[in-house]
């Protein structure tokens, strides 16, 4: 059978037309050939997200991002479908991860699955979304307290430099010259005494050795003079004494007891009384043979010379 060319022609365009809109949803991310399944994502903000951006699980590439748009209930949020071409099984409790994925800006979508009794999650499910912290923004959170330390450091280091330089004004710095010159008058002096000293060390050099060795026959001698005093039985001599000091010290106390004599002596007020009565005595004696020589030089004389009171 002969095939008419407007048959020709309509199949022909026909099959352009399925050709271009195969081609324009497979350029959307959607395969007509393939059983991928979708899903949908709810973000705040999906900067870095484009579509054809990556969706990955544990790693690997499963699917990508197919279409970005806005809510319909009008909060601002964003409406992410997600085309994931395996057939991986997961439950409808896993979320879908929005991350970083490296150091130079680029973002894709992690599905962290997860295994629990819930139904499996089917085409056309929403999945729950969540956003993990970038490297830039943990930056930002930590240089963010940073920067408020920085800025009161630097109002501090501006108020001590300030202080400074009210401190070290035109007499504070004349001043401060004027000592770092005298220091260094100082230290040359001392340098000068150095010199000085040296030079009288080396002039009198022979006589310090002979100094020294004086010095060392001494050392000597008092050694050889301290063995002596060792052999000489010092320690007995030292306990000797000891003993010495010992009886002395009971001596003392006995006396202080009022025992013996002298302890009798010094502790006894009747003794001391009947040696004061006796002075007194004498001292009266003493003073009748100044007055009346003549009687007691003719005491052998038989006529008594009468006794006159002054």
């Amino acid at each position: 059978m002969k095939i008419s060319r407007e048959v020709k022609t309509a199949v022909l365009v026909i099959s352009g037309l399925l050709l271009i809109i195969y081609l324009f949803n497979y350029l959307k991310g959607e395969n007509l050939l393939d059983s991928s399944r979708t899903f949908y994502v709810t973000y705040d903000n999906v900067e870095g997200i484009a579509s054809s951006t990556p969706v990955t699980i544990n790693g690997l590439t499963v699917g990508k991002v197919q279409e970005i748009n806005f809510t319909d209930d009008g909060s601002g949020k964003l409406l992410v479908k997600l085309m994931v071409e395996s057939d991986f099984e997961f439950s409808k409790n896993s979320t879908a991860e929005l991350y970083e994925t490296g150091l130079i800006g680029g973002k894709a979508i992690a599905i962290k699955p997860a295994f629990d009794d819930a139904e499996k999650a089917k085409r056309g499910d929403y999945l729950e979304g969540t956003t993990k912290a970038g490297l830039t923004e943990l930056v930002n959170q930590k240089l963010t307290p940073l920067q408020g330390k920085i800025e009161t450091m630097m109002v501090s280091a501006d108020v001590l430099l300030k202080n400074i330089n009210d401190v070290f004004d035109t007499d504070t710095k004349s001043n401060l010259k004027k000592s770092i010159s005298e220091l260094s008058y100082t230290i040359s002096s001392f340098k000068n005494t150095s010199n000085s000293l040296n030079e009288l060390i080396s002039n009198n050099k022979e006589k310090l050795d002979s100094t020294i060795s004086s010095f060392e026959s001494t050392s000597a001698n008092l050694a050889s003079l301290t063995d002596e005093m060792a052999k000489a039985n010092l320690g007995e001599t030292i306990n000797d004494l000891q003993l010495t000091i010992g009886n002395f010290k009971g001596i003392l106390s006995s006396i202080d007891k009022g025992e013996g004599s002298i302890g009798k002596l010094m502790k006894d007020d009747s003794l001391y009384n009947n040696l004061e009565g006796a002075t007194k005595e004498l001292e009266e004696l003493l003073r009748d043979i100044k007055l009346h020589p003549k009687r007691y030089f003719r005491i052998l004389s038989k006529k008594e010379i009468p006794y006159t009171k002054e």
